[in-house]
């Protein structure tokens, strides 16, 4: 109970920040172009908080219209339905306007004006991107150096000439010092359908540059498996198979295994490391499993049932244990990486266009059908990220919210009416044409961009049942 208060509370601390972030660039533009707001909210529904700015009409003024609505200054609120946000500004469209606020009106407004204003929403999405990027690049960050540890044969990486003990350096002209670094960019670059260039450094030091074929990249950044499919894997320390803490009440801790016992054999089968013993253990859930275990150099065996549990879409074995890891041993394997900060600025730049422009290719490969509706996430998937990325830590969760914050950038900006893109294209016909679309084509096409948007939320969200429920 307390993961999934965890989780639904990192869900709903992401989703105010980015709403808000979104809102606020609407809401300072506005101010900052002469537009009065009326009412800043973040959520819908009840509201839960309200602050009222300060009365802007001229002391002593008086009369039977001496208060009204334009007159209050903005309202703040904080609302009971977190998913989503808006600012209400002054429209003659939406109520009557007293004479004195006409030129504060937002329908009064040049269409440079207004598509400034709308644009403001998703630009300070991508600064927002920006700046945590930024701030992750200068404090640093630590990662996995980009190893390989084993090319599986015939695959892409074997025929493009890849070898165990290759580190990576570069992909295209970005700097992987990281494993994380390393399939961004292998992500954002796999969609060009160009040849990519990859320069690594072998064991003895030499470095070379390996060429993956582009006609074999595209759609093999679905699901998440981008280096398995190019047959990589990382190299990782040797883990003796050594008990180093057991979950009580589990299958290891019932059979009598105690930490610090090594396990020799399981099933007549010999064990001399920890992933041997773990593949050994996912691939027999719910079977009988004699081991041979050496405690203070004697040799003694132990029959235990595997436990169960399910990992992505099958069901997999677990005995409720956890290696000895010897002190210093991914010291190696680990590699922080920091910016100053105006190289820093220059990092966070790059990597927020890159990803914009790589989700923005998916989004167009899913609609013409190129790669599956798989990759979409909905409510359920984003919160469930959002509770794992928090709990890692500040940077990750940082980096989640960077992630989804250029995503609703990319996603605000797309032509569909009742979006912020829409808007635009609707400002764009009207500076082409002359004067604004009719009301009932505006009418229109909010009811077809609403009908666009709660099918594609009602897709994700079937997407996100299926993964749960697989």
């Amino acid at each position: 109970m307390s993961s999934f208060l965890f989780t639904v509370a990192s869900f709903i601390v992401a989703l105010a920040i980015l709403i808000a972030v979104h809102e606020f660039g609407h809401f300072w533009v506005a101010r900052k172009l002469g537009v009065k707001v009326l009412r800043f909210s973040i959520g819908f529904g009840k509201p839960l908080y309200t602050y009222r700015g300060k009365p802007e009409k001229p002391s002593g003024e008086s009369g039977p219209d001496a208060l009204c609505e334009a007159d209050l200054g903005t309202e703040f609120v904080l609302a009971a339905i977190p998913l989503g946000g808006y600012v209400k500004m002054l429209d003659e469209r939406e109520g009557e306007v007293p004479d004195r606020y006409l030129n504060q009106s937002f329908n009064r407004q040049s269409v440079a004006v207004r598509s400034a204003i709308v644009a403001a929403g998703p630009v300070f999405n991508f600064i927002f991107a920006v700046l945590a990027f930024w701030l992750i690049a200068v404090t640093g960050d630590m990662g996995s150096r980009p190893w390989i540890g084993t090319v599986t044969e015939a695959s892409i990486a074997a025929e493009a000439g890849f070898v165990s003990g290759d580190e990576f350096l570069s992909v295209a002209d970005t700097a992987t010092p990281t494993w994380e670094s390393a399939v961004y960019a292998l992500l954002t670059h796999s969609t060009t359908g160009g040849d990519l260039q990859v320069k690594v450094r072998d064991e003895r030091g030499y470095e070379h540059v390996r060429i993956l074929p582009g006609d074999r990249l595209l759609g093999l950044a679905e699901d998440g498996k981008l280096l398995d499919r190019l047959g990589f894997s990382p190299k990782r320390p040797v883990i003796a198979p050594v008990i180093g803490q057991l979950v009580a009440g589990e299958s290891a801790e019932q059979a009598g295994i105690k930490v610090g016992d090594r396990i020799l054999s399981v099933n007549g089968i010999k064990v001399t490391t920890w992933t041997e013993l773990v593949a050994f253990i996912q691939d027999r859930p719910g079977e009988v499993v004699n081991a041979v275990v050496e405690r203070s150099g004697l040799e003694s065996q132990i029959q235990l049932i595997v436990g169960e549990k399910k990992l992505a879409d099958k069901i997999v074995g677990r005995i409720g244990a956890g290696p000895h890891v010897e002190d210093g041993l991914f010291d190696e394997y680990r590699v922080k990486v920091i910016y100053g900060p105006a190289e820093g600025v220059v990092v966070a730049v790059s990597k927020t266009g890159e990803m914009s422009l790589f989700m923005l290719k998916m989004l167009g490969r899913m609609i013409t059908g190129d790669i599956s509706i798989k990759n979409l996430s909905g409510p359920i998937s984003i919160a469930q990220t959002a509770g794992k990325t928090a709990s890692y830590g500040f940077t990750q969760f940082l980096k989640f919210l960077a992630l989804v914050s250029i995503s609703l950038g990319v996603l605000n900006l797309l032509p569909v009416p009742i979006l912020d893109g829409g808007h635009l294209f609707f400002f764009l016909l009207e500076a082409v044409k002359g004067s604004p679309l009719s009301e009932s084509t505006q009418a229109l096409g909010q009811k077809v961009g609403l009908a666009i948007l709660l099918g594609l939320m009602g897709l994700a969200f079937y997407v996100d049942l299926a993964r749960l429920f697989n």
